[in-house]
């Protein structure tokens, strides 16, 4: 980009988001893992650029699950150790840039969140919302593009996520929620029905949430293609604590490396 000024061009940088100081907004966990399984975290991590200050939000609130998926980092890297899985995970805060959304939906930069005003999302003008898909959304999306890119259309997506017990008053009976939307959903129906076979929890169909239109990052990777899928709801309390994320990975290793055989 450049302006003139008295006959000359001045060429001005582009905004910036991600400082020096600032990691990378991707992290691949066991990166020359063989399974047939990639393991993905649109919600793994919870840090905000140092540019953005907090947003306006109280540490506590950023630390909650509206600032990320709680428990998903410690379950998807033991995951990737028990399965030798690569994990894919993105590590800024869900409130800065949610990368299981459209990024032009406005729901992409909430403006609140489960009651919690977002002041730093509030009348952001375009160029402000474009460095946030530019320097984090694309990045993470391209990073789930080229781990899929060359494998074979059977490996499976299998994206992690979790939920809190609850939400707007309501509590939550599901200790884990197998989330699919027709396509190539037999793995995802598979995996369904041994959870549900095999352990005594109660397992959710498309519960507490269900695959929609809302989603962003399963259908954008697996659709076009048929490839096989499963978006992962875990309850927050199952994943608190170094032991019960062990808990819930062995008891995932077993489901996931059943049903993918």
């Amino acid at each position: 980009m450049s302006t003139r000024f008295g006959g000359r061009s001045r060429v001005t940088a582009r905004p910036r988001l991600l400082g020096a100081d600032d990691l990378p907004p991707v992290e691949i966990v066991n990166p020359d893992g063989s399974s047939r399984l990639l393991l993905i975290g649109d919600h793994a991590g919870n840090l905000v650029p140092s540019a953005l200050g907090t947003l306006g939000v109280a540490a506590h609130d950023l630390a909650r699950h509206i600032g990320w998926d709680i428990g998903v980092d410690a379950l998807g890297r033991s995951l990737a150790a028990r399965l030798d899985a690569v994990f894919v995970r993105q590590r800024y805060s869900r409130l800065v840039i949610d990368c299981n959304r459209d990024p032009a939906a406005a729901a992409a930069i909430p403006a609140e969140s489960d009651g919690t005003a977002i002041p730093g999302n509030v009348g952001l003008d375009p160029a402000a919302r474009r460095v946030r898909v530019a320097e984090i959304h694309e990045p993470y999306q391209f990073a789930v593009g080229s781990a899929l890119a060359g494998r074979p259309a059977s490996d499976v997506l299998v994206s992690l996520h979790s939920f809190t017990p609850v939400l707007a008053g309501r509590a939550r009976p599901w200790h884990l929620g197998v989330l699919h939307a027709g396509h190539n959903d037999a793995f995802a129906r598979r995996l369904l029905d041994w959870l549900t076979r095999y352990t005594e929890l109660t397992i959710g169909d498309n519960e507490p949430y269900r695959m929609d239109a809302t989603d962003h990052t399963v259908p954008r990777h697996a659709f076009d293609t048929d490839r096989p899928y499963v978006e992962l709801e875990i309850r927050q309390d199952l994943l608190e604590g170094a032991a019960n994320v062990e808990i819930v990975a062995s008891l995932l290793t077993a489901a996931l490396a059943a049903t993918v055989s």
